[in-house]
């Protein structure tokens, strides 16, 4: 799982929080899975002790699906990955302020003469 999340952050321009309204990745070691999520409510679970907290999401898959999970602030922030019946799951919001798509940045290039180069 460690070495998709390090191919996910190269791919991906994420955000250090999670609040309602953001998009969220989602990944699966078991079964390999990848799929987005909208965080659509974030309530504190009043049952426990420690801080837990209800995360509302519409996983945006065919059909879409409504899902709460309860999970850690470490653990919705992509701080931690976390287990789900005994298998991994990483969540994490994407970052859009920044490049189209939640992308990083390409490298700048220039044309010349039908060749391309690299800007630094």
């Amino acid at each position: 799982m460690e070495k998709l999340i390090n191919e996910l952050k190269t791919l991906f321009t994420f955000k250090e929080n999670t609040r309602e309204g953001d998009l969220v990745l989602i990944a699966a070691e078991k079964p390999p899975m990848l799929v987005y999520g909208l965080v659509t409510g974030i309530t504190r679970d009043e049952t426990k002790r420690d801080e837990w907290w209800h995360v509302e999401m519409q996983l945006l898959t065919f059909p879409p699906q409504k899902t709460v999970w309860t999970l850690r602030e470490p653990q919705f922030t992509g701080k931690e990955v976390f287990t789900m019946g005994g298998e991994a799951r990483f969540v994490k919001a994407l970052d859009f302020s920044g490049p189209v798509g939640g992308l990083p940045p390409k490298p700048k290039t220039e044309a010349r003469k039908g060749q391309l180069r690299m800007i630094k």
